[in-house]
């Protein structure tokens, strides 16, 4: 007898944990489906991942990842902006469905929020201005040194660690902003990734990508942790647009080249 209640004990324990992430998945996407819009977390902080472009439109890499993934359930994208350490906030507070942005899957940041598959990669690079002659990234590792990074970004982690000797100044407001202040001297470095940085470089004669690459990362959307269905169909939305050629042609265009600036900047 206590071995058959405690067997039929186990098995409501299993049936109750089973239904809970199937109502969290049926919830997520009766959200969706019910209010007919998906609602994304972007930083607005420069191309080519997600800017205004001289049209006066939203684009980038993320943001035709996200219409696509709109278009394709059949509901219309709203899209919401905010600063880089504000966009977690905004999805586990219920503001927004996923992030979209170039954001690396780290074991922190996997506490709060469940990411994607891999939509594309990035490159840590350092930059400085021309007439400072640093050779390479590691030459920054300098108490003397001051090297800048996006807030709470994974530029800022880097620098962390593998530049533990310099000193770390952290800016909200994106790449721009950190481009801005090596600019103007308020950093001697920055840390971004290749291809965003690329865009700078190429608009300002004065600066230069050092050598060497610092990390390669993968870069990836997030959902809510109640947020299984979303997840499980992003992920199967990411399958797709890889085997159909639509991921690679965009990533082609926004991120492994400058074919954009021609069309929108």
């Amino acid at each position: 007898m206590y071995l058959l209640k405690s067997f039929l004990a186990n098995v409501l324990v299993a049936s109750a944990l089973a239904t809970v992430p199937m109502l969290a998945q049926a919830d997520a996407m009766d959200d969706i489906n019910k209010n007919g819009t998906l609602t994304i977390a972007v930083q607005t902080q420069g191309p080519p991942v997600s800017f205004i472009d001289k049209n006066g439109e939203r684009a980038g890499l993320a943001i035709d990842i996200a219409r696509m993934f709109a278009e394709d359930m059949g509901v219309k994208l709203v899209i919401q902006d905010y600063d880089w350490k504000g966009l977690i906030p905004a999805l586990t507070s219920g503001k927004a469905d996923l992030i979209a942005a170039d954001m690396t899957p780290s074991a922190k940041r996997n506490m709060q929020v469940l990411f994607t598959n891999p939509v594309f990669y990035l490159e840590t690079v350092a930059f400085a201005n021309k007439d400072k002659h640093f050779k390479s990234w590691q030459a920054l590792n300098n108490p003397e040194i001051t090297v800048g990074a996006t807030q709470a970004s994974s530029y800022a982690d880097a620098a962390k660690k593998f530049l533990p000797q310099a000193q770390l100044k952290e800016f909200g407001g994106g790449n721009a902003q950190t481009v801005q202040a090596v600019v103007s001297g308020r950093a001697d470095a920055g840390i971004s990734d290749r291809a965003q940085i690329a865009t700078f470089v190429n608009a300002t004669p004065e600066l230069e990508v050092l050598d060497g690459t610092m990390t390669k990362e993968p870069l990836s959307f997030a959902t809510r942790p109640d947020s299984v269905h979303l997840l499980l169909a992003l992920n199967n939305y990411i399958r797709l647009i890889e085997i159909d050629g639509r991921l690679k042609e965009r990533t082609d265009y926004w991120w492994n080249s400058t074919a954009w600036e021609a069309d929108h900047k």
